[in-house]
């Protein structure tokens, strides 16, 4: 068995698990951080294509710039109990 063929079903398995993940976890933070697992993944997949052009920009514009827009948005819209409004 190929060294190419264990890396494509390992990260084949990291993909679909950290996808799903994304959907059926509850807490948003943790499906934005399972969101970039599974977009990092995919980057992966593409080197093992040889397309590392299309990897590169899966990194920079998905990775990079969503990700990083829904992470602002879940810190920016967190809620906070009244007792941390009282102490602060």
């Amino acid at each position: 068995m190929a060294y190419e063929t264990i890396a494509f079903g390992l990260f084949a398995a990291v993909t679909v698990v950290s996808s799903l993940g994304a959907v059926l976890v509850r807490d948003v933070w943790h499906a934005a951080l399972l969101l970039g697992v599974s977009l990092l993944s995919f980057a992966v997949h593409y080197v093992m294509l040889q397309a590392e052009f299309v990897a590169a920009m899966q990194i920079l514009v998905y990775v990079g710039g969503v990700l990083i827009l829904i992470t602002f948005a879940v810190m920016l819209t967190r809620h906070t109990s009244t007792e941390e409004v009282t102490n602060a």
